[in-house]
């Protein structure tokens, strides 16, 4: 991989190639005490004033990337800093540029556009923080914890509800959560047991991804489908998402958890069954080869993730304060406040499909 200049872009050149030898460290493309080209080679071989070149090596060495040895040359720092998940950084920043190429932009175009309409410049965090992550199973847990830390350069305390309040005195002393994660479901009675700590609680909502309601969506007409997953809320989460999604040509029955005792009747009723992973097994054993089996392990909607990016790097609602929540949270000891509807708020309950649940 080789640098590169764009002496058209708006983006100084001193900038350029200094980001790009930041990147390609973290990369591992320049490996740790390599040596790099001498300042003539590199303005040579890239068309630019060596003085520019200069300049790039003594931003590297200020930020601990490169070091010099007098008469060797200059070499990538031995422990070079750490940027929290450069995978992370890389898919995010991928995603920006296809998603502004989409909208007519040029790479230039959005990373000039970023710093003219922004109204505030969060400082960037610098060492994971870490989060509370409260469910009623160990598959749930497993689940959101995974998607989270997709997404975001945190570290995931998993707790079972029954097991919070313990949790919570222990962790009196020592560094707090920077936030506190649950379901809608659970999130009166997380609230309540996290007490007035003065912690960001988080509701997250999953739901139902487009490739299993792309396959739902080529179903004949009238086609009867239940939902079966490990835990009822979670069955009724993806059963409210699929309902949600309008397809006029499935007929949703009903939705239980594999403990439940409609369990067997719905996987009689019904043609296809949307399940989760854990549920696979039991399910194909009840559907005995008869009934289709789609499975889908939901999506995290990604407003959660908004949400806790706002919090990690200190943003309030108007983007200038240094710690308070964005709108859609509740810090827990605080007096309630009115809720949207579409994001905060009770959970809905799903319609039912004509003829009756299971």
């Amino acid at each position: 991989m080789r640098l590169h200049v764009d002496a058209s872009s708006p983006i100084p050149i001193r900038r350029q190639l200094t980001e790009q030898v930041k990147h390609f460290i973290d990369a591992g493309t320049f490996p740790r005490n390599h040596p790099l080209p001498s300042i003539r080679q590199l303005a040579t071989e890239l068309k630019v004033n060596p003085n520019t070149i200069a300049r790039v090596i003594e931003d590297l060495k200020r930020d601990g990337y490169v070091h010099a040895h007098r008469g060797r040359g200059v070499f990538v720092a031995p422990n070079p800093p750490a940027r929290p998940s450069p995978s992370l950084r890389d898919a995010f920043l991928k995603d920006v540029v296809i998603r502004g190429a989409a909208l007519g932009m040029s790479a230039d175009e959005v990373a000039v556009g970023v710093l003219s309409v922004a109204r505030v410049r969060p400082a960037p965090l610098r060492r994971p923080a870490s989060v509370l992550l409260v469910e009623c199973s160990s598959e749930v847990l497993d689940f959101f914890a995974n998607e989270i830390e997709s997404h975001l350069p945190v570290h995931v305390d998993k707790v079972l509800l029954d097991d919070l309040s313990a949790v919570v005195r222990r962790r009196t002393r020592g560094r707090p959560w920077a936030a506190v994660i649950t379901s809608f479901f659970h999130l009166p009675e997380v609230e309540r047991r996290v007490g007035d700590r003065r912690v960001p609680v988080i509701p997250l909502l999953a739901s139902a991804h487009l490739a299993t309601l792309h396959r739902l969506a080529q179903l004949p007409p009238g086609t009867r489908i239940g939902v079966v997953t490990a835990d009822a809320e979670t069955a009724h989460n993806l059963e409210y998402s699929i309902v949600s999604a309008g397809l006029p040509n499935i007929a949703l029955v009903g939705a239980c958890s594999l403990e439940a005792p409609t369990l067997g009747p719905l996987a009689r009723q019904v043609e296809v069954i949307v399940c989760s992973t854990p549920a696979a097994k039991q399910v194909r054993e009840l559907a005995n080869g008869t009934t289709q089996i789609i499975i889908d392990d939901r999506a995290l909607d990604m407003r959660a993730i908004e949400m806790l990016a706002a919090i990690l790097t200190g943003q309030d609602e108007d983007g200038t304060g240094a710690a308070a929540r964005p709108p859609g949270t509740r810090q827990s000891g605080s007096p309630p406040r009115p809720r949207p509807p579409t994001w905060r708020g009770r959970r809905a309950t799903p319609p039912r499909a004509e003829g009756g649940a299971v």
